[in-house]
């Protein structure tokens, strides 16, 4: 018992410890000292890097959900709604939303793990011996490369979602490509688009800086570097969803009477 709850003080610590370390970057950002060869590096992974599993599951996320939603609303007589439903649903949320969750997994987790190897090793030791400060060196540039290739990935998924609610409606409902996608056309706005990129900038954000801090707080050993990158993912889960939700009150039309 007395355990679980020295486990629970510990992770509300590093939590924290990771809303710490933003206004750190932020810091630093504003000194404008950065490594711009690291940050290319960072993109490069975060990027090209992450796109195929990006794309095979939003290809495959719109291809299942127009199958559910058409399957439905065909019963009741509104085919013309398939592609506007799909928008609304899939453009809004899913996407972005399946973006973020694939990157945590892949960048999120690498990103814990490189820094906190570094940690035990004593290798982040080293850079204060060299008068390096490993924010500048380590956090920023995975943070810049994140922020940036966010959005880009997100764009990339809404395209191959599409093109998924495409073929799905065509190939087993008999929906054809131009109706689905003039559907699509009348219920997405631009500001739906807008709203898409401010989630890839803060998604983006969420992610680097939580593996950062997981990393950078990591202590012990190999168990220790394992345990670190998993828990940065699911923490790193549960901030997005909660982010989207205050981001989806935001955007809240209340009737008015």
């Amino acid at each position: 018992m007395q355990t679980k709850k020295k486990l629970e003080q510990l992770w509300i610590v590093r939590c924290f410890a990771a809303v710490l370390l933003f206004g750190q970057v932020l810091l630093h950002l504003l000194q404008g000292k950065t490594y711009y060869r690291k940050i290319l590096e960072h993109m490069v992974t975060a990027g090209p890097a992450s796109i195929s599993p990006v794309l095979l599951v939003s290809g495959f996320a719109g291809m299942i959900f127009t199958i559910q939603t058409a399957r439905e609303l065909v019963r009741f007589g509104a085919v013309g709604s398939v592609g506007g439903a799909f928008a609304l649903a899939f453009c809004r949320e899913l996407a972005p939303l399946l973006t973020a969750s694939i990157i945590a997994g892949q960048v999120g987790s690498a990103f814990a793990a490189e820094i906190g190897a570094m940690r035990v090793t004593e290798q982040i030791d080293a850079l204060y011996m060299l008068r390096t400060n490993p924010i500048d060196y380590l956090v920023l540039p995975r943070v810049i490369a994140c922020f940036l290739m966010m959005p880009i990935l997100m764009v990339f998924a809404l395209v191959m979602g599409i093109a998924g609610g495409v073929f799905a409606a065509s190939q087993f409902f008999q929906i054809v490509p131009e109706a689905f996608l003039e559907s699509v056309r009348t219920f997405l706005e631009p500001s739906d688009l807008l709203m898409v990129l401010l989630k890839g900038f803060i998604f983006g954000t969420i992610v680097a800086v939580n593996g950062c801090s997981w990393g950078l707080t990591t202590k012990g050993g190999a168990k220790e570097v394992g345990e670190s990158a998993t828990t940065a993912v699911v923490t790193t889960w549960v901030s997005i969803f909660i982010m989207d939700f205050f981001l989806s009150l935001m955007l809240l039309d209340k009737p008015t009477l």
